[in-house]
């Protein structure tokens, strides 16, 4: 069994319309872990949740997207909702920000509609991931394979279709990041080998 993440520095990127169980039930796995969470932002001061058919919680953002590094960071979320990565993805500062992790070959953690930040960095290309079923077509067509599974791990990428999901999510994402660096993480567009969590 892999160690716990303890100390790990974790970056949440989120803008408001984030699935919030999606934040906030992460956050609370890696705390309880040992790890320390941040919630970073393009927006300042706080961002509002998305939960079942309306918003929900505001949340603290706790570092500025303009203040933030994947340097000051171990690893990396990504919840989703479909607001949230639509606005990130449009954002060149988040895109780079995520694209960072990639390079450094440090852990990911993408879920439900996260994966549509990960299309616009350039990093799934020769990638095994899931998503929610929407986000199918979109991530074949940037060169991923798409699987319909509740977790799927691949060299570091850990990714879930949705938050029935997220006690798988939670399990392997700690089990990721307590792992640290993946080095062909940092090489994406290069054939992998896969292993997916059953």
């Amino acid at each position: 069994m892999a160690q716990p993440p303890q100390g790990k520095k974790v970056a949440i990127l989120v803008e408001s319309g984030f699935e919030q169980s999606e934040l906030i039930e992460p956050r609370r796995a890696l705390e309880q872990a040992g790890a320390e969470a941040s919630v970073v932002s393009p927006t300042a001061g706080r961002v509002k949740a998305w939960h079942a058919a309306d918003w929900g919680e505001n949340v603290p953002v706790d570092v500025p997207l303009a203040q933030a590094s994947p340097d000051q960071f171990d690893a990396l979320l990504l919840p989703g909702g479909v607001i949230n990565p639509d606005k990130l993805r449009m954002n060149p500062e988040a895109v780079a920000f995520v694209h960072g992790f990639f390079d450094a070959g440090k852990p990911v953690a993408a879920i439900c509609h996260g994966p549509w930040t990960l299309i616009d960095a350039g990093v799934v290309r020769g990638r095994r991931l899931t998503s929610w079923p929407s986000l199918k077509r979109d991530l074949q067509n940037a060169g991923a394979e798409w699987v319909d599974q509740a977790v799927v791990v691949d060299q570091g990428l850990v990714s879930s279709r949705k938050p029935d999901d997220l006690p798988d999510f939670n399990r392997k994402m700690i089990e990721e990041f307590a792992e640290g660096r993946h080095p062909r993480q940092a090489r994406p567009g290069v054939a992998t080998e896969t292993r997916a969590a059953h």
